[in-house]
């Protein structure tokens, strides 16, 4: 769909809305379009921050309903007050500041609000749990990463909250620490310490929900297959 608002008038360049990742316009000069009327343009906006912001509110609140709930009433606030927006950050991290707030608050109404202002100490940086890309591997070690993928989003969804939206800001969305630090009005010393304790919270969760006994199991489909091919052989 492209968009011709008073184009001409305004010597403005048409942007075509399903190739929201590759148009040359600005993400400033599109939010000023916006504010002067073509609102249409807010898609650009969503479809570039809806999976960031999914695992941000993911990092509170595990129901999807809820979090598309919170999705959609954080995407609304952020129209309404876009002139508020002062460009001094990014608009991703202003977004996810009113994300956090309305999880935060659907939390409360639920009486479940916690506190994450805990401090601490000594942090690094090493990343854990990595997992290949699928689409070079073959159909058997899909399916491997693929429960691996599982694994690994059952793990995060084990953390407490102020350690698993860190991660997930850092580890998996890729946000530098201080837009983190910035988002969730934390010192910087605090969002490395929380990502610290996250990782090694992961990797003991990791190691107790694996033994020795269970790893390189030849079972299920797999002893099937053999089975099947043996007696194939041998009837």
């Amino acid at each position: 769909m492209y968009l011709h608002l008073r184009l001409k008038q305004y010597n403005m360049e048409a942007i075509n809305i399903n190739d929201f990742n590759n148009y040359k316009i600005t993400e400033s000069e599109i939010i000023n379009r916006i504010i002067s009327g073509e609102k249409e343009l807010f898609e650009i906006l969503l479809r570039r921050n809806n999976q960031k912001l999914y695992r941000v509110i993911r990092g509170y609140i595990n129901d999807i309903q809820e979090i598309e709930d919170i999705m959609q009433n954080t995407y609304i606030k952020a129209f309404e007050k876009l002139y508020q927006f002062k460009h001094k950050s990014e608009f991703s991290t202003w977004l996810i500041r009113i994300g956090i707030n309305e999880a935060l608050f659907r939390l409360k109404e639920k009486s479940k609000i916690f506190s994450i202002n805990n401090q601490a100490s000594n942090f690094d940086t090493n990343r854990i749990l990595e997992i290949p890309d699928m689409t070079q591997l073959n159909a058997e070690n899909k399916i491997i990463a693929h429960e691996s993928k599982q694994l690994l989003e059952y793990l995060i969804d084990s953390l407490e909250s102020k350690y698993k939206v860190v991660y997930i800001m850092k580890e998996v969305e890729g946000m530098k620490i201080k837009d983190i630090s910035d988002c969730l009005n934390l010192s910087i010393s605090n969002v490395k310490v929380r990502l610290h304790r996250a990782k090694n919270m992961l990797k003991e969760k990791f190691n107790k929900s694996t033994s020795q006994k269970e790893i390189f199991e030849f079972g299920n489909s797999r002893c099937d297959r053999i089975t099947e091919r043996v007696m194939t052989e041998i009837l």
